[in-house]
């Protein structure tokens, strides 16, 4: 259980991130020179290289990267005018990341002692 608990939350975090990545493929477009699509390519990765970061603190620090990756899960609801449910797409993989990132932490922690 304590492997599960430890890999989950890292997978998961990893598959949400390329899934967000992947709307970027939309900057390749026929006929548009190439420094444009390199120029949209950046804009729109900016978000992931963000989760990134994020994933790599929680990869470190657990507690604070869960806690992270939950507020994370806020921003579809808080930013984007589209239909709940697609705001839900969005945000529930990130809620999950942030939910086993916690629970490895307690587990872990509880083992200590």
């Amino acid at each position: 259980m304590k492997k599960v608990l430890y890999w989950a939350p890292r997978i998961l975090g990893i598959l949400s991130i390329l899934f967000i990545s992947s709307f970027s493929l939309d900057a390749f477009q026929a006929g548009v020179p190439i420094s444009k699509i390199l120029l949209e390519l950046g804009m729109h990765l900016i978000p992931s290289l963000i989760l990134v970061i994020f994933l790599w603190i929680a990869w470190k620090f657990e507690l604070t990267g869960g806690i992270i990756f939950l507020l994370v899960s806020c921003i579809p609801f808080l930013s984007l005018s589209n239909p709940v449910w697609v705001n839900s797409f969005l945000a529930i993989p990130f809620t999950l990341v942030g939910i086993l990132f916690i629970l490895s932490y307690y587990y872990s922690h509880k083992n200590k002692n």
